[in-house]
């Protein structure tokens, strides 16, 4: 199976100059709505968003699994999808997309 390429460069692209705030908002949360909303024709945003849906989505899954196993499940799942959120803003602001280890596969799955 061919796996696209989500290579963007900055210099050749308009859209990610156009798409950045919303592709930051991707990352933040509930707000990953929007972009998704709003923007599915840029290729740019929606690469991120999609992937901001994921991280929110794993949110969700682990305060309801703190809910179970304690606090400190939250504390740990949450800095590590924290982590993923940071380096996603990051990725967008420089013009590219990080394809993390578990939720860009998953990400790649959604169908807009």
């Amino acid at each position: 199976m061919a796996r696209k390429n989500l290579q963007f460069n900055p210099s050749e692209d308009p859209h990610i100059l156009e798409g950045k705030s919303f592709a930051v908002l991707s990352y933040l949360s509930i707000l990953c709505i929007i972009p998704l909303i709003l923007k599915k024709d840029n290729a740019f945003v929606l690469a991120h968003s999609k992937q901001g849906l994921v991280i929110f989505i794993g949110q969700v899954a682990v305060m309801i699994v703190s809910i179970l196993l304690g606090p400190w499940i939250f504390r740990l799942g949450m800095f590590v999808l924290w982590v993923f959120a940071f380096l996603g803003i990051l990725a967008v602001l420089q013009g590219r997309l990080i394809r993390f280890p578990v939720i860009s596969p998953i990400a790649d799955k959604i169908i807009m």
